[in-house]
């Protein structure tokens, strides 16, 4: 936990922000967001606060999952960890993205086996579901952990929030996992009707997060690579439509497993969504002439990191880095194809982020 002094020092950094005395946010994460040009991207990661890291085990060691994320003050020392120690270039908002999900009414637990929903969303159990108004307050300790978490981040860090994609949230609805989508696909005629419900909510939270301190928000979609590009663009896209148009320059969209063909479309090309992450299937020299409107956050081989050699990933990241040097990188946000993997060696992050800044100047 902090001591005194520190927090000492971050209060008084939050007067000189109200006063007008001083700029709160990272100024590559900024540059990023706004397309201007720089020599060396911001680095961020998904899941870099999670099991990998000896805070976060320290801290799970003594709390739940479910009191890290919705307990403000300790989601946000979950979230603070590693931008201390690895010296990243933003934090994320430390939560689940199935919440609302419980929110709805359709229960929450997290066991070793996963994330656990108390029943799975059918057409005659959607009756169930709660209306957005009876959900709503539960999801209120989200926009708390976005502020304790801006109130305990240094001034020069920035901090993204994130929700769940429509499509995912549904998938985990029907599944219990986000793995096969088989019932989902046979389904979409309901995923329409949930999401009558579901983006409203969404919407909610979103402008929560932006309200209490994100300088960004990201819209993750963990299932879209398992709907074939015409489903994805047949009912997905119209969803996310409805999220992009609410929050111009507001909203980053990842998706893991989409490749060109899902992506192909006017709303992920022309600047809609503020930018657009990439897996690590694609060459990020695509990515960047695709998606040129906007930030572009991507996308190193997650499982590289996993190398016991040292000089072995040096050599893997250099490679990746090298066909990136001279050419325009504007927007770029530097981080993994997914996210962090707990078996990662902490000494191989802190390798990933001092190599890209060696590397990329």
């Amino acid at each position: 936990m902090l001591n005194s002094e520190t927090l000492m020092k971050r209060e008084n950094v939050q007067s000189a922000v109200k006063a007008g005395a001083l700029q709160i946010g990272n100024i590559r994460f900024q540059n990023a967001l706004r397309r201007i040009p720089q020599p060396t991207p911001p680095i961020w990661l998904m899941r870099q606060a999670g099991r990998y890291h000896r805070h976060y085990q320290d801290l799970r060691r003594r709390f739940s999952f479910m009191d890290l994320c919705k307990q403000p003050e300790l989601a946000a020392q979950v979230a603070l960890g590693p931008v201390l120690d690895f010296d990243f270039d933003a934090a994320i908002l430390f939560s689940d993205l199935l919440f609302p999900l419980e929110a709805l009414g359709m229960g929450l637990d997290y066991t070793d086996a996963g994330p656990q929903l108390s029943w799975r969303l059918t057409r005659d159990s959607a009756l169930k579901l709660n209306t957005i108004d009876e959900g709503w307050p539960q999801l209120l300790f989200q926009g708390e952990a976005v502020r304790a978490t801006r109130r305990l981040l240094p001034h020069d860090k920035s901090l993204i929030g994130f929700v769940g994609g429509p499509w995912t949230l549904f998938v985990y609805a029907v599944e219990g996992t986000h793995k096969h989508v088989d019932t989902a696909v046979k389904e979409l005629a309901l995923f329409e009707n949930f999401c009558d419900t579901l983006v409203p909510l969404l919407m909610r939270n979103i402008a929560l997060q932006l309200e209490n301190g994100a300088d960004i928000v990201m819209v993750f979609d963990t299932a879209a690579g398992e709907l074939s590009p015409p489903a994805f663009k047949g009912a997905v896209v119209p969803q996310l439509e409805r999220l992009a148009r609410a929050f111009p320059s507001s909203l980053g969209y990842y998706s893991k497993g989409t490749s060109r063909a899902h992506l192909d479309h006017p709303l992920f090309t022309d600047g809609s969504f503020a930018g657009i992450g990439v897996d690590h299937h694609w060459d990020l020299r695509d990515a960047f002439a695709m998606f040129a409107h906007g930030f572009v956050q991507g996308n190193f081989d997650q499982n590289r990191l996993l190398s016991s050699s040292a000089a072995e990933l040096k050599r893997q990241l250099k490679s990746f880095l090298e066909p990136l040097l001279g050419r325009d990188r504007t927007g770029w946000i530097c981080g993994l194809g997914h996210g962090v993997l707990p078996k990662t060696p902490e000494e191989n992050v802190r390798l990933f982020v001092n190599t890209v800044r060696e590397v990329v100047q």
